[in-house]
This record gives C-alpha cells, structure tokens and sequence, in this order.
C-alpha cells in the first residue's frame, strides 16, 4: 500500500480546506478490484444530461472516510472540487473521484498511469451509466490530468470524452516524482490513442512551471484520432490566495469558476 508522508497529508489538510459534504451529494464506496473499493462522491440531477466523473488534482485525495463516520472533504479547494456543484447545476450528473482504499494517503503519478487505476475508473464508469443513459466524460485538472489522459486512452470508447484542464506538460513541482514517470505530462502519455472528443482549456495567467499555457496548443497537435477537439485558453479572474501551482490562483481558475465550467458543460454537450 502506497502512502503519502504525513507532512504533505497535513499540507493537505491546512491549504486544501476541510468542508462537509453537502445533503443533495451521497458517498459511493464501489468495489473494484479485489479487495478494494474505489470512493466518490455523487451527484444526481432532476434531469441529466451527460456525466462527468472528476479526478482533482495533486494526491487527489479527498479523505471521505472519517474517524466519525461523518464525511468531510479534504482537498477542498481544488478547482474542479470547490466546482462540482456548478456541473451539476448544469444538468451533469457528478462523480468526484477520491483515491482507492489501497493509496490511502493519495495517489501518486505512477499509480494515476497504471493498469489498476483504470480499472477502478473503469469501474466508476460502468456505475455512472447504470445510473442514466447518457454520455460520460472524463474531466481531470492539473496532476489530474494525468489520470484523464491515461485512463482515457486505455478505456477507448467506454467514455465518450476527455476534458484536461491546466494540464501537466513539464517536469518538477513538488510531486516531482512524476517528472521521472512522465517526463512531458500528458504530451507523452497517448494523447494520439485518444479517440473520442477532447477539449484543452488552460488560463493564460496560469504561472505554475509545470502547466504553461503556452503548451496547450502542443496538446491539441497530438490528438490526431480524437474527431472533436478544440483549445480554450481563458483570461482574468480574482488575484491569487495561494501559490502559482495551487488552487487559489490562475492554475486553478479563481474567480472564473462559472465561466470555465461553463466551457467544458458546453462543449460536452455540444453547444
């Protein structure tokens, strides 16, 4: 079993935001490989229109599973974390991703890029379509990147989309373990077996070493198979309230939040 060091689990826990989990949202535990259980949180609307199942960035650890029996969530300012509910106000039903039981402290960029990772997503997925029969996509942000584009790649057209938001593209930053498991991000991670639609959106101001937006158009030149796929590159927001690689700031859309997920909503539903 792979943990996180208990100092980046306190990081977490300071700078990430502990918050409770809403009433309208319900704690799926999901057994995927033996012996493991995959958690997320869900989210159903009246109406659904698509499914995006979110896997946030860093550790990706949301640490559902409380000493109390009460889930809270870590990492709680996380772009795509502190949006879930903007998704679901669109009509998107919404699973956001912790990791599996067995990478209790968080997930590593190995793990994000191994077989079982897309297993237990694999499982997530089938779930979210027994649920209503529409499309779902695959949204990740930051280190979360890595999962969607790997994940991606490796499930085919079990999803029907990707969505890579400040997408890793550089080695270094402080898991910079992933700068000797995928040296390039995702530019070096299938983004060519992609086959479904793919959208790329990045914040001009991103200033993080590891996400320049000036790589985003690189991305967009290796989806060779995806049949839809478009940049978006957004502007301005609220001046940062963390590092240039944290949440908190350009990286994580601050202050933009209705706006970014109201591109990634519109072209998954192909508006």
């Amino acid at each position: 079993m792979r943990r996180l060091p208990l100092s980046l689990l306190t990081v977490l826990a300071l700078f990430g935001r502990i918050a409770d989990v809403r009433a309208d949202e319900t704690l799926v535990r999901l057994p995927t490989r033996t012996e493991v259980t995959q958690g997320f949180l869900l989210e159903i609307p009246a109406q659904p229109k698509a499914a995006v199942l979110l896997f946030a960035g860093a550790a990706g650890y949301l640490g559902l599973d409380s000493a109390d029996g009460r889930p809270r969530l870590a990492n709680g300012n996380n772009f795509l974390v502190r949006s879930r509910h903007l998704f679901a106000q669109a009509g998107l039903i919404v699973a956001t991703l912790d990791a599996p039981s067995d990478e209790e402290g968080g997930m590593d960029a190995a793990f994000r890029l191994s077989p079982e990772h897309a297993e237990d997503v694999a499982a997530v997925v089938a779930y979210l379509k027994k649920q209503a029969p529409v499309p779902v996509w695959l949204v990740g942000t930051s280190q979360g990147t890595l999962s969607a584009t790997r994940t991606g790649a490796r499930l085919g057209h079990e999803v029907d989309g990707v969505v890579l938001t400040s997408s890793i593209s550089r080695p270094g930053g402080r898991q910079s373990y992933h700068g000797a498991v995928a040296p390039q991000g995702v530019l070096t991670l299938g983004l060519e077996d992609l086959s479904v639609p793919v959208l790329v959106v990045a914040h001009g101001q991103d200033a993080c070493a590891v996400t320049p937006p000036d790589d985003a158009p690189r991305l967009l030149e290796r989806l060779e198979h995806s049949p839809r796929k478009a940049l978006r590159i957004l502007q301005g927001g609220d001046p940062p309230r963390s590092g240039p690689c944290d949440a908190l700031s350009a990286h994580g859309y601050l202050g933009i939040e209705p706006e970014a997920v109201q591109v990634i909503t519109d072209f998954i539903l192909g508006r």
